[in-house]
């Protein structure tokens, strides 16, 4: 009976240890590469939808690569673009490459590595399709 209550003690510590793992918090390299991930996704969908305004296609690219030093200025530009206020969809993202941007350049500043100032690759990029759900 002994070993058994070791065995079952054994697979609790286990199991809680990764559960534990599963539920860390995010480090600030991994709150920007999904956000970055979100952001791209987003602007995929609303260039796409038939829905949205007629100024959403003069909107400038979005494809954001964090290690890339000039995604903070694409992210600048995109923020400060003066069209579109008025579609609901464009001020949402608008507000996410905002805080993208604060988040990257205050709170996470010392966390991030850019690999390359390529503003050409940020222009330049082809968007994979978007993966239907």
């Amino acid at each position: 009976k002994l070993p058994t209550m070791k065995m079952l003690l054994s697979l609790i510590a286990l199991l809680s240890a990764a559960l534990l793992a599963n539920t860390a918090p995010s480090t600030c390299y991994s709150r920007v590469l999904s956000l970055s991930k979100e952001i791209t996704e987003s602007f995929k969908e609303l260039q796409t939808s038939k829905a949205v305004d007629s100024c959403v296609e003069m909107l400038p690219r979005l494809y954001l690569d964090i290690h890339n030093y000039c995604v903070l200025a694409k992210l600048r530009d995109f923020v400060a673009y003066p069209r579109c206020e008025r579609v609901l969809e464009v001020s949402e993202l608008k507000e996410k490459a905002r805080s993208l941007y604060t988040i990257m350049i205050s709170y996470c500043r010392r966390d991030l590595v850019f690999l390359t100032d390529d503003c050409g690759a940020l222009e330049n990029a082809v968007l994979p399709p978007i993966e239907s759900a």
